[in-house]
């Protein structure tokens, strides 16, 4: 053996040791709250193979790999952050994958890619359950890609056989720094003046970026008619209303590495303990509405007329989850959804 092979199976023994004492004492915990209670990140359990994991360490960089997601046919895309669980099957198709930038425009994978904190990647084979899973610079899940009964298991092998990495060594993490801690800006009247004079909801992050706003802020300062908050159970009363009108909607969840999107009608859902699930065959949402500090109805002008969403922050102020009507560029807002959204406002929308 090596100095890495060496290091590397010390490192993966002791951590082996510690999650299946771990695992005994909460044994229907999930990875990433096992990798919490450890003080460790959910990528170094799964380069130590713990519980049923077999992981296979993937080359740099991450994109490379990520490019040829097509080739695995129809599969089961997840993306999550601390609060929000969102899992789309489908097919990559019309991928986009620059050094920073990445994008999947398929009709059923729908991901806004952002690569600059991305790390690590595995082949993981779960109990039999197969993935490519990739990691952060801190170790933390940025996207998880799994093998259904509906994919080409023979191209999944023949994309891990071609990137496998033949000496990796023990993961090296580094902190990510957060970037609101920067934003400590003052709102002032300017800030509405360009908020209306957008034509394009993508123009929100630069708008905050000259303000030096955190999204928190500007929501709180650009004036009732434009973002104001609403109760923190309108989460689950959007997916509740849209599934009972039959009206098609778009579901972001997002970290810092990736947004996920699900565009589309949905018909299942169920409160589990402190979960609300949405549950549909090709569409899964898991939110943890005990974590919702705050929801926001937030109304934006665009080329195509207002577009209106609901927002939901954390006690931190991250994002958890952003709902909108379903619409292209080019359409206007669908107006059964922007009826649906006025109707959670005690304060008229600007219009």
């Amino acid at each position: 053996m090596n100095g890495n092979s060496d290091k590397f199976v010390e490192k993966a023994l002791a951590l082996r040791q510690r999650y299946d004492q771990a695992k005994v004492a909460t044994p229907n915990a999930r990875i990433r709250a096992i990798a919490d209670a450890l003080g460790v990140s959910e990528a170094e359990l799964v380069a130590a193979n713990c519980g049923n994991i077999q992981a296979t360490a993937l080359k740099a960089p991450p994109q490379d790999i990520f490019k040829e997601l097509g080739s695995l046919g129809r599969v089961m895309a997840l993306t999550r952050n601390n609060w929000c669980v969102h899992e789309r099957h489908g097919r990559y198709e019309d991928i986009r994958a620059g050094k920073t930038m990445g994008l999947v425009l398929g009709p059923d994978i729908d991901l806004r890619v952002f690569f600059g904190p991305w790390q690590y990647s595995w082949a993981v084979n779960d109990g039999g359950r197969l993935s490519v899973q990739f990691f952060d610079k801190e170790g933390q899940a940025v996207h998880k890609v799994y093998i259904t009964d509906e994919s080409d298991v023979a191209a999944y092998h023949a994309l891990v056989e071609k990137y496998t990495d033949p000496d990796p060594a023990w993961p090296a993490f580094e902190s990510i720094p957060d970037p609101d801690i920067e934003k400590q800006g003052q709102a002032t009247p300017a800030l509405r003046t360009e908020w209306l004079a957008m034509t394009d909801t993508h123009e929100f992050f630069s708008l905050l970026q000259r303000h030096k706003l955190t999204r928190l802020a500007a929501l709180g300062a650009v004036g009732a008619d434009l973002a104001q908050q609403v109760s923190n159970d309108m989460a689950e009363r959007v997916i509740t209303d849209v599934a009972q009108r039959d009206i098609p909607f778009m579901c972001f969840v997002g970290n810092r590495g990736m947004v996920q999107i699900h565009s589309g009608p949905i018909k299942a859902y169920r409160r589990t303990g402190p979960w609300f699930n949405v549950l549909d065959p090709h569409f899964n949402l898991h939110l943890d509405t005990t974590a919702i500090a705050s929801a926001w109805v937030v109304n934006k002008p665009t080329s195509d007329g207002w577009v209106t969403s609901l927002e939901v922050y954390s006690s931190t102020g991250q994002l958890i989850v952003q709902f909108f009507g379903a619409r292209k560029p080019g359409v206007p807002e669908l107006s059964s959804w922007r009826e649906l959204l006025v109707s959670y406002c005690p304060v008229p929308l600007a219009a």
